[in-house]
């Protein structure tokens, strides 16, 4: 082994010039060669965008790009489909190194449960608000013969009527029952033959019934414009409610209208 001598200055500098190129050689070459070449410095892989995908899918994705993946939540959302990806992080296209886990949330095969806000007495914006609050959904408004109008009178849902605090599926569909503002009573058919249509139409107008259809025919012993039949295929037998429908017909000129 070359041994330098130390005798002089020159020689303590040189010892003290060999350490340090040693130093940066030993420096440079940890930073810039052994750990590039440890972690695959400047090897990135792109994240997929895993939203939407089934489990199945998302797991053979995940193993062609040499990644891993961890189940971090698992939540309900009614439009989507079970078992599906609902999000991730790290979020798609971000860059990152091979064997990366990424956290997803998947949607849950079973809806949770939950109570029925109070609806009965409330308009409809009211109704539609507490229920998309709760995580129900609106179903179909149905209008009946009642006083209390555009109010929730009655809740069904999953095929039967519904209180309020009942346990139903989160996101399940609920139909709401409004009043029309009429008291559902019964009456007793008027007869309308013989009277002109213009005071029929006062009568079913103030009765709130509606007007079917309309017939004309000609009948040479009565004035024209003059109802001289009329059918209710809504009514119980002679008795009416609000709401249902007189068909008429009417002298007129041998034309249908």
């Amino acid at each position: 082994m070359a041994i330098i001598p130390t005798e002089t200055k020159k020689d303590l500098y040189t010892h003290i010039a060999i350490l340090l190129v040693l130093f940066l050689v030993l420096f440079f070459g940890f930073f810039f060669v052994y750990l590039p070449w440890s972690t695959h410095h400047g090897e990135s892989i792109k994240v997929p965008n895993l939203k939407g995908m089934s489990v199945e899918k998302m797991e053979e994705i995940i193993g062609a790009n040499d990644l891993e993946y961890e189940v971090s939540d698992c939540t309900f959302t009614a439009d989507k489909p079970p078992l599906t990806i609902l999000s991730q992080y790290p979020l798609p296209n971000s860059l990152v190194k091979s064997g990366r886990k990424i956290y997803i949330t998947i949607n849950s095969e079973t809806p949770p449960t939950i109570k029925l806000p109070t609806l009965v007495g409330l308009s409809v914006r009211s109704a539609e608000q507490q229920l998309f609050i709760a995580g129900l959904r609106k179903g179909i408004v149905h209008e009946v013969n009642d006083p209390r109008i555009k109010e929730v009178i009655e809740v069904q849902a999953l095929g039967r009527k519904l209180q309020a605090g009942a346990s139903i599926p989160k996101g399940t569909a609920v139909d709401l029952y409004i009043g029309n503002g009429t008291a559902n009573v019964e009456m007793e058919l008027p007869d309308f033959t013989g009277k002109p249509m213009d005071e029929v139409n006062i009568i079913l107008a103030g009765l709130n019934l509606k007007v079917g259809k309309i017939t004309y025919e000609v009948q040479a012993d009565l004035p024209a414009g003059t109802v001289f039949k009329q059918s209710c295929a809504t009514c119980t037998g002679t008795s009416i409610h609000p709401g249902d429908i007189i068909d008429l017909w009417v002298v007129g000129g041998g034309e249908n209208q």
